[in-house]
């Protein structure tokens, strides 16, 4: 089902969306609505849209065909909108900004699904519909609150889901159910027709099996909405990941004193190894202290945020406490306890943790966390309902409050049967960095997609962007190299050396006069065949680059330079008069071997 398969198979003729969906919808009956689904779109409606679906048009439709899923408490025009609450169900008029992106990109809805009620919680047991389980042991909860949306996606029912996350819902579900969770940062994806849980941290998560197939609904769904006062879009730099482009990048783990697996025997070595994984990958461990973190954490719901959730149903709640689980009703009514005296520290507070940790995020570029410390039977819920459901929340809860992104993946296989996870957690705006590196995390972990038996191997990888996000590339020669005397302004702008490289064949290359440092220049000859000038290609961030480019001295200009693979990238150029009286230095083919001749 991951989409990449599908519009495969849809080229092939291999497959239609009608037959698609038909299959889907036999399973349904007969596996029964409940507990995955709380209410589905008639097949016939389905089918329609289905039919209805451009085939000469397919590709202007990223996700033509692709059926999908939503949570229930996400609208959809014509449906009853429940947040697992039958007492609140109300019929939404128009449809939640980010479905209707969805469906206009040609992608399939089937239904809405279970959830932890009003969003309270990361167990999956909080609701009246049924209780949903991992798809590998009926005993073990889905996680929550977006249970119905990752059970969906990881038996196989849809290519891909939306959930929503304030404190892990959109992650912990994906670790139980051995699928990709992306939460973006927040305001990326339009909550605009969602039930607030806490208005001002929510987010609209996707559940995919693979990197690519989350990545591909982000640029669907990830667009500005001036009906959503919470919607944002990135200002120039916002993001800046350089080190997404380079073979090495530094992620941070925890010191071992701040890490906590509530006495779990296989998930440390699990852990463990995804950190092994990623080192392989190119990654420069970096230890540090997860403290402040963890303090952070600990003012989502015993802080007085948890009155935004009250703010959301206030009036229902009053009304109708004993129509509502118990455990979310003692939850949100507990919002009776803070004043707005406490609100106001509970902020100061987090300021004051901010603080602490900003320098964290010059030592290290991600990091690598257990997406959750350990996993729970049912029944081991039931017994202690918000203890265990705090523990779940350990490497989750602070994400939102600190606006950080970060994508939840597959982390291999423990002895038991049951799956690990682990996430990758950036700086806002990283969303796209980290998903391709969590691809590759991925592949290297583990081998299946979701609950089912195919081949991860069988399913195409996400490459990274070029540049990266929020980046430019910079092409340099002379006293920028690296080791050289002017390269500190490319790091201390937080560049980053993507690669060493030459540029085409009709460049030359020219020693310039009276230059301090000594620089050098280049300058393109139409029909000139030389060897080619050695050069660095830096990802420079984009609001940065205004005051290099600024500091760049004549003859020496900023243009477009082609480089021996035919790419065009930014760079160093020097004005023809700079040339005047200068020494032609082409044959040494580069900076370095010319200085080396000096000597």
């Amino acid at each position: 089902m991951n989409i990449a398969a599908l519009h495969a198979a849809y080229a092939m003729r291999d497959e239609s969306p009608e037959k698609v969906v038909e299959a889907i919808y036999s399973r349904i009956e007969a596996e029964g609505l409940q507990p995955v689904w709380i209410s589905i779109v008639p097949r016939e409606k389905a089918l329609a849209h289905a039919k209805a679906l451009p085939a000469e048009d397919r590709s202007k439709l990223p996700l033509y065909g692709i059926p999908f899923a939503v949570k229930d408490n996400i609208d959809v025009a014509g449906m009853a909108t429940t947040a697992a609450c039958p007492a609140y169900s109300y019929l939404a008029a128009e449809s939640a900004t980010v479905v209707s992106l969805l469906q206009q990109a040609g992608a399939i809805l089937i239904g809405k699904t279970n959830m932890d009620q009003f969003a309270t919680g990361l167990v999956g047991t909080r609701t009246p519909y049924g209780i949903c389980s991992s798809v590998f042991d009926k005993r073990y909860i889905s996680g929550g609150s977006s249970a119905g949306s990752a059970v969906a996606v990881a038996s196989g029912l849809v290519s891909f889901s939306l959930g929503t996350d304030t404190a892990g819902s959109g992650r912990v579900p994906a670790m139980f159910n051995n699928i990709i969770g992306l939460k973006p940062t927040r305001g990326v994806v339009s909550t605009h027709g969602v039930v607030p849980a806490c208005r001002t941290l929510d987010c609209v998560s996707v559940f995919a099996e693979t990197a690519l197939d989350a990545a591909l609904v982000l640029t669907v769904a990830g667009a500005y909405d001036d009906q959503d006062p919470y919607s944002r879009a990135p200002d120039t730099g916002d993001g800046a990941s350089p080190w997404a482009a380079t073979s090495s990048f530094r992620f941070g783990v925890p010191a071992a004193a701040t890490l906590e697996f509530y006495g779990d025997q296989y998930n440390p070595q699990l852990y463990k190894a995804a950190a092994e994984a990623l080192e392989a990958l190119g990654g420069n461990p970096v230890e540090f202290d997860l403290t402040p973190f963890l303090q952070v954490a600990q003012l989502l719901y015993k802080g007085p945020w948890v009155a935004e959730r009250y703010a959301a149903i206030s009036t229902f709640i009053g009304a109708h406490r004993d129509e509502m689980d118990p455990t979310v009703a003692k939850i949100i009514s507990g919002a009776a306890n803070y004043s707005a005296v406490d609100t106001f520290e509970a902020v100061y507070a987090l300021e004051t943790l901010k603080l602490a940790i900003k320098p964290l995020w010059s030592t290290m570029d991600l990091m690598l966390l257990p997406t959750a410390p350990k996993t729970f039977t049912i029944e081991e819920v039931a017994e202690k309902p918000i203890e265990r459901n705090s523990i779940l929340g350990q490497y989750t809860n602070f994400v939102n409050l600190l606006d950080l992104a970060a994508v939840a993946l597959p982390a291999g296989m423990r002895p038991d049967g049951l799956p690990f996870g682990v996430s990758l957690i950036g700086q806002a705006f990283t969303e796209t960095a980290l998903l391709p590196i969590a691809d590759k995390l991925h592949r290297k972990l583990a081998k299946t997609l979701g609950g089912s038996g195919r081949s991860l191997a069988d399913a195409p990888a996400l490459a990274a962007s070029q540049p990266p996000h929020g980046c430019l590339l910079m092409a340099v020669v002379g006293a920028h190299l690296s080791g050289q005397p002017l390269n500190w302004q490319l790091t201390q702008r937080g560049g980053r050396l993507v690669r060493t490289c030459r540029t085409g064949t009709q460049y030359k290359f020219y020693a310039l006069k009276n230059t301090t440092p000594p620089k050098p220049g280049l300058v393109r000859i139409p029909g000139f065949q030389g060897p080619g000038i050695e050069i660095e290609v830096w990802a420079l961030p984009a609001d940065t680059a205004g005051t290099f480019v600024e500091g760049v001295p004549q003859p020496l200009a900023i243009g477009t330079l082609q480089l021996e693979d035919g790419a065009l990238v930014k760079g160093f150029l020097v004005e023809p008069t700079g040339v005047e009286g200068a020494l032609d230095i082409t044959e040494f083919g580069g900076w370095r071997r010319y200085l080396q001749s000096l000597k």
